[in-house]
């Protein structure tokens, strides 16, 4: 069983930065599909980026591409997610979800993720 746990969450002004971690309990090809998804507040849940940690592969949805970058320090068994140029539409809870492999456009799928971590809200403000 991988416990993950997200932290680095926090309150930005737009145009302000933040990096979110997401420690798992162990290396484990149980994780080897790691992604970020996020809700806001009377919004449906929405995937915002992934990794296959076997390929390295990244995937980034458009709204974040440029802005958002995913890096992972294997020896720490983390995965980060540094977020640049904020703005209030990135306003959500953010959790991180870990799965045996990426099933095709994980981002759209993510009861196939199996880990799940407690979520760290960003706030971003105008």
């Amino acid at each position: 069983q991988v416990q993950l746990v997200e932290s680095g969450g926090g309150s930005v002004q737009a145009g302000g930065s933040l990096r979110l971690s997401c420690e798992a309990s162990e290396y484990s090809y149980s994780s080897a599909c790691r992604a970020w998804f996020r809700q806001a507040p009377g919004k449906e849940r929405e995937g915002v980026a992934f990794i296959d940690r076997r390929s390295e592969y990244t995937y980034y949805i458009d709204s974040v591409k440029g802005r958002f970058t995913l890096s992972q320090d294997n020896a720490k068994n983390t995965l980060y997610l540094q977020m640049d140029s904020l703005k209030p539409e990135d306003t959500a809870m953010y959790y991180c979800a870990a799965s045996a492999w990426c099933p095709k456009d994980p981002l759209s799928r993510a009861n196939e993720f199996r880990f799940w971590g407690q979520g760290t809200q960003v706030t971003v403000s105008s």
